[in-house]
């Protein structure tokens, strides 16, 4: 149906160039909101009304004249119908919406992708500090991250998944203290233990392996501790290696990968930091009041303007921000996407003001970012709010244990990031229709085992007749499969993943409903054929959508 719509919307773009030149370039279709309308709509007529000075419906006739006379709506095109103030309703042949079937299945895995371009796009997600495992916050941030990678992948960018973090700071010497209590034998509740220490057992297990003198691997560091409690140093380097390969082991558990790592203390031993000041200075984009020196961010838009060097001549935590991404924009990412916790909301004014002010050409939106609220998770019908690895809260390592990968991902996905989500461990390991993953999964896996009953060579089914696929019950499904590369499309664009979610069950739905409503495995060869090629086009579809998620598709549960 893809090379059918792009050849009706080529007419479309023909017709309404005849009538008004310039304005074929804006053909476009819509989608429906009742199925009883039709499959597909145009408002070009309601569109081209006032500027020819024509009465909408009046005009909408003789477009619909036109376009019936093209070649492409000849073949393709049932009816066209005149509604409301001139809405043109498109329905189509069943042989139209046939062969989404043919090209599904002819393109495999690489169905509802687009072509590559040279757009290079970097999306910098989780980027946690190292002074703790991974919690359930991180989770979210690394389920949407890899999935956006993936959406932005489906539509041609080129992308680059970055994690940046704090290797340094008043954290990181937090981090390194609290372990160096813990190796000289001191722990949460001795009045030696400071009220800002870290209190979970995991910094326990850093002193121990700390003094047994062991070496740590992470996929950015390598260190070997040198096992003297007193050497504070060694003790910072170890424990941060320490908990980076911590994090490493749940990201390959939760099967996420990075291009890259970037360091926050690299911004000032590379001079970045201060090299950023001065050309916010030499702008003229600065001043200094009360000892410090202030950015001019109401001039893009703040609501007040932003400390970047206190009195005491340290930065505030802004400033390597935007010295970070104009390192990004140096690099050639003149797409950027930054997934962060609500937290971060009052930042962006002010980095996106000083990249603006900085003389980089960078422009108002950069960058762009998909911020996420918290996770509360549930478990037994109570709330679960601390691990005894981490001592305050759950982690992502607890979750995946309790549940599973494919679970947590999709779970975490399947509310718009912005909105509060309750992770519900129960509902995530139930094997019924109540729990989305599994019922999605087993729609996948339903399909494998009719075909697997066939016995057949699924490669045969792209070349069977289509034209028994003509019934009330096959429609939705015919339907939906055709919307899956809009529904990609518009995702990315969205940096939405939670619609594909959404599609999932939808489909999956459809399906289930198919097959109550018809047997694929008849006597009838033709009709046998052609419903295994339209229940092989689903599976193939659902496969593609759960592999954007990142979640598996199981040929068997």
């Amino acid at each position: 149906m893809l090379l059918v719509k792009q050849e009706l919307l080529a007419a479309l773009a023909g017709t309404l160039e005849s009538f008004s030149p310039g304005h074929g370039a804006k053909a476009a279709f819509e989608s429906p909101k009742v199925a009883d309308h039709g499959d597909l709509a145009s408002t070009a007529a309601m569109q081209l009304a006032k500027p020819l000075g024509r009465k909408p419906r009046e005009l909408a006739e003789d477009i619909s004249a036109a376009l019936r006379a093209t070649p492409a709506f000849r073949q393709w095109v049932d009816a066209i119908e005149i509604a409301g103030p001139g809405f043109l309703n498109i329905r189509l042949k069943d042989a139209a919406k046939q062969q989404v079937v043919r090209e599904v299945l002819g393109a495999g895995e690489a169905f509802g992708r687009q072509a590559g371009t040279a757009e290079r796009v970097l999306v910098e997600f989780v980027s946690a500090n190292p002074t703790g495992p991974l919690h359930v916050g991180h989770g979210r941030q690394a389920a949407l991250g890899d999935a956006i990678c993936n959406l932005l992948a489906t539509q041609g960018a080129q992308v680059y998944r970055e994690f940046y973090y704090n290797d340094a700071g008043v954290q990181i010497q937090t981090l390194a203290t609290s372990t160096q209590l813990r190796a000289k034998g001191f722990k949460p509740g001795d009045p030696q233990w400071p009220e800002q220490a870290y209190n979970g057992e995991y910094i326990a297990d850093i002193a121990d392996d700390f003094k047994a003198k062991k070496t740590v691997r992470s996929d950015d560091r390598e260190y070997t501790a040198s096992g003297d409690v007193d050497d504070l140093d060694s003790m910072r380097q170890f424990a941060v290696a320490y908990l980076r390969h911590e994090q490493d082991l749940d990201l390959q558990a939760f099967q996420v990968r990075f291009d890259n790592y970037y360091l926050e203390s690299s911004l000032y031993t590379s001079g970045r930091v201060e090299a950023t000041v001065d050309k916010l200075v030499a702008a003229g984009k600065t001043y200094e009041q009360d000892g410090a020196l202030w950015l001019k961010s109401t001039d893009y838009g703040d609501d007040k303007d932003r400390v970047m060097r206190k009195g005491d001549g340290s930065y505030t935590y802004f400033v390597p921000d935007v010295a970070y991404h104009i390192a990004k924009w140096e690099r050639g990412f003149h797409k950027v996407v930054n997934i962060q916790g609500t937290d971060h909301h009052g930042t962006i004014a002010r980095v996106r003001a000083g990249l603006q002010a900085s003389g980089e050409g960078i422009p108002a939106g950069y960058p762009d970012y998909v911020l996420h609220t918290m996770v509360r998770v549930m478990r037994g019908g109570e709330e679960v709010k601390i691990s005894k690895r981490a001592g305050s809260y759950v982690t992502l390592r607890d979750l995946i244990e309790w549940t599973s990968t494919d679970a947590v991902r999709f779970f975490l996905l399947s509310r718009k990031p912005d909105t509060e989500y309750t992770f519900d461990v129960d509902l995530a390991i139930a094997q019924n229709n109540d729990n989305p993953v599994f019922y999605v999964q087993y729609a996948h896996a339903r399909i494998c085992s009719v075909l697997a009953s066939w016995g057949g060579d699924v490669a045969t089914l792209g070349q069977a007749d289509l034209a028994p696929l003509s019934s009330p019950a096959a429609q939705p499904l015919l339907l939906l499969l055709a919307r899956f590369p809009d529904m990609l499309a518009g995702a990315a664009k969205d940096f939405a993943p939670h619609d594909v979610t959404f599609y999932l069950r939808e489909l999956a739905s459809a399906y289930h409903s198919y097959y109550d409503a018809e047997r694929i495995l008849v006597d009838d060869e033709p009709v046998k054929m052609a419903r295994l090629a339209l229940v092989a086009a689903t599976a193939q579809v659902l496969h593609n959508g759960l592999a954007i998620l990142g979640v598996s598709a199981p040929r068997k549960m």
